[in-house]
Formats: structure tokens, sequence, C-alpha cells
């Protein structure tokens, strides 16, 4: 039953904004950091952003600083992710996933413990 979903993909003009969900089940997510990754075809996966168990930490990549903000509501069971300002290169498939630990850790592949399927984003005129 341990499960996240990714939801509120979709496709937007260059400039415009989506809200990402990461929605956990079979867990108490308030005990877990949880990484947004994406990956778009023939890329690596790049790290996004990271928020602590609490919410009072948050990391962004360089990439998306100033225009993302990472967000959780815990009484929800429930990460958020809202994307301001998309530009085409942001386009790809967007992953939340739990860390092992309530702390975030630099995007370190070996510091997840378990992934959502993803949720698509495209930014295109």
């Amino acid at each position: 039953q341990l499960q996240l979903v990714e939801s509120g993909g979709g496709l937007v003009q260059p400039g415009g904004s989506l809200r990402l969900s990461c929605a956990a089940s079979g867990f108490t997510l308030d005990y877990y950091a949880i990484t947004w990754f994406r990956q778009a075809p023939g890329k690596e996966r790049e790290g996004v952003s990271c928020i602590s168990s609490s919410g009072g930490s948050t990391n962004y990549a360089d990439s998306v600083k100033g225009r993302f903000t990472v967000s959780r509501d815990n009484a929800k069971n429930t990460v958020y992710l809202q994307m301001n300002s998309l530009k085409p290169e942001d386009t790809a498939l967007y992953y939340c996933a739990r860390n092992r630990y309530d702390y975030c850790a630099g995007y370190m592949l070996n510091m997840i413990e378990s992934w959502g399927q993803g949720t698509q984003v495209t930014v295109s005129s």
C-alpha cells in the first residue's frame, strides 16, 4: 500500500504556471522529507526541489530558484510544487520521491526510498 501519486501536470504556455501534487498513502508523510525530480527523454534525471518532513527547510535546483516553490500539508498527506514562469526547458516527467529520513540530502539518489510514477509537464507555445 506504500504509494506516491503525482498529479497536476499538463500543457502550458511559456510563462504559465502549474501546481503539482504528490499524495501519499500507506505511510505517514510527516515523518519524511520529499524530493521532486524531473527527467526529459534522453536526459539525465535532475533534482528539482526538496522539503523536510516538517516543511521547515527547502532546497531548489539553480535552474528553478525564484520560480518554483515547494510546500507541504501533512494533514492532507500531500506535498506540492508550485511552478511559475515556466520555460520550455522545464518540460519533463516530474516525480516525487520519499527520502529515507526526515531531511533533504542534496538530491542524492541513494537517499531515496520510493518513487511515484510521475506526471508530465509540457511547456510549449
